[in-house]
């Protein structure tokens, strides 16, 4: 152990840290958010020791302020449910969606073990069923896997006790600030930043970047994402970028920047997630001059963009008393009507009157949502909305990033020429995900599907590298 003050930002540091008997252990794997703890669960069932080092007092990250919900194909439980589904239909959504641009090694190996990685975790005592009644945007079948408690908070809570369940240990109010690396490029151990300012030091063969993405880096956000530069943030202030610097200093390729996770239902100001699924079910979006201004239909990520271009960077979700009743079903959403987010009108008239427009303009676009009909921008409506409405003021926001490191099919980062670096794998936020450059390249779940489906194929990579499997 060392008594040496941290810098501020990630360092690279060559040779070895500067204390007696550094302690050694396998893989260190770096932020205990799904990724990490899918990776650590993976590990330790093939008798891998690992040590996991987070940032803060109590793992969340971005999985917590999630909904908690994972895109998988081919698992036990949507077998369960008798759906029929499949590797190669759910790259193909993932293809649909980006329109073929999402990386084609990551689609592939990401759809293959996100079955695989579910099971996984149901053995290890979480119990998942398929969300029902809707489908997300861009799904062609239900896959969907959730805890009964519907919150990415119950899903980080039931990973960590899965985890404290094991040999592995979760080292909090860990924040890593430097890797020591020798002359070939190896991590040879990392130093974090205890509470108290001390750096504590760690060995490792392997080391799993499984900690953030960039977003809440506000240099960063203005300098690859400027469409988002002044949004507001509602992801995890831990996402600061540490992994893809630390990549950069290491000469590791970087890809799909510009994709990232929006959210263009973001209640204001309470600052709480609405769900997509009172747009799914026949809601729409209406800006300050009474009109709705594009598919809802295509995805909440491109929405933020939509959103934020409206007056004021301000919509309405309307709905009807159907939808209200699905979207009481949802944790996030008993929250933000807790908190005074949700408008009751009696007629359209009061609808106007809440949300300020003309009262004729909005007449007649809720006149157009008839069944059959076809909007201007595409959508189409199977039912119209019936009084009373209900209505949720909402802006755009930026949840995470979805670019990073550029990793081959097993999650090892790779140099700029493709060769992979010695011992640096990394997954989740750390990592390119599967959504392209931009913001309309994000299938629901994207997001949880490259952490969870990550930190199995990353932890099965840590095994076969220290077992010398081929």
């Amino acid at each position: 152990m060392s008594a040496t003050t941290s810098s501020s930002v990630p360092t690279i540091r060559h040779g070895l840290p500067p204390v007696d008997d550094l302690p050694q252990v396998s893989v260190v794997i770096v932020g205990a958010g799904a990724c990490g703890l899918t990776a650590a669960l993976i590990l330790q069932d093939a008798d891998v020791d690992c040590v996991v080092l987070e940032r803060d007092a109590l793992p969340s990250g971005s999985t917590a302020l999630s909904s908690g919900f994972i895109p998988a194909c081919g698992s036990e439980a949507q077998r369960a449910a008798g759906i029929d589904d499949s590797p190669d239909r759910f790259a193909a959504d993932i293809a649909a969606k980006t329109d073929g641009t999402a990386a084609a090694h990551l689609v592939r190996a990401y759809t293959e073990a996100s079955g695989p990685a579910m099971d996984a975790l149901a053995r290890h005592g979480m119990t998942f069923d398929i969300l029902d009644g809707f489908l997300y945007p861009g799904h062609t079948v239900r896959r969907m896997h959730s805890l009964p408690e519907r919150t990415g908070a119950a899903l980080m809570a039931a990973l960590e006790r899965a985890v404290q369940a094991t040999d592995a240990p979760i080292l909090t109010r860990t924040l890593v600030r430097e890797l020591w690396v020798d002359d070939a490029g190896r991590v040879q151990a990392v130093g974090g930043e205890r509470p108290d300012g001390k750096m504590e030091y760690l060995g490792c063969d392997l080391l799993l970047l499984a900690c953030n993405g960039f977003g809440g880096n506000a240099a960063l956000r203005t300098e690859l994402l400027p469409e988002m530069a002044d949004a507001v943030y509602g992801g995890h202030e831990g996402n600061d970028g540490s992994a893809l610097l630390w990549g950069r200093a290491l000469g590791a390729a970087q890809a799909d920047l510009g994709g990232y996770q929006g959210h263009g239902s973001w209640a204001s100001p309470h600052g709480v997630l609405i769900s997509w699924a009172v747009i799914m079910d026949g809601g729409v979006q209406i800006n300050r001059e009474g009109r709705r201004f594009h598919d809802e239909t295509h995805g909440y990520s491109e929405a933020a963009v939509h959103v934020l271009a409206q007056p004021d960077g301000i919509a309405w979700n309307v709905f009807d008393a159907r939808t209200l009743a699905l979207a009481r079903t949802f944790p996030d959403f008993q929250e933000a009507e807790a908190a005074g987010a949700l408008k009751t009108c009696a007629d359209i008239d009061a609808l106007a009157a809440v949300i300020g427009c003309d009262v004729g303009v909005l007449r007649e676009t809720l006149g157009g949502l008839a069944p059959g009909v076809t909007a201007a921008d595409g959508r189409k409506f199977s039912r119209p909305l019936a009084a009373p409405y209900y209505a949720v003021k909402v802006t755009g926001a930026l949840f995470h990033t979805q670019g990073g490191l550029d990793i081959d099919a097993q999650c090892r980062v790779l140099r700029a020429d493709g060769s992979p670096l010695p011992n640096l794998l990394a997954a989740g936020g750390a990592a390119r995900g599967v959504s392209g450059n931009a913001v309309w390249g994000y299938l629901s779940g994207n997001g949880l599907l490259s952490a969870v489906a990550g930190g199995y194929i990353a932890a099965h990579t840590a095994i076969d590298t220290l077992t010398g499997a081929p």
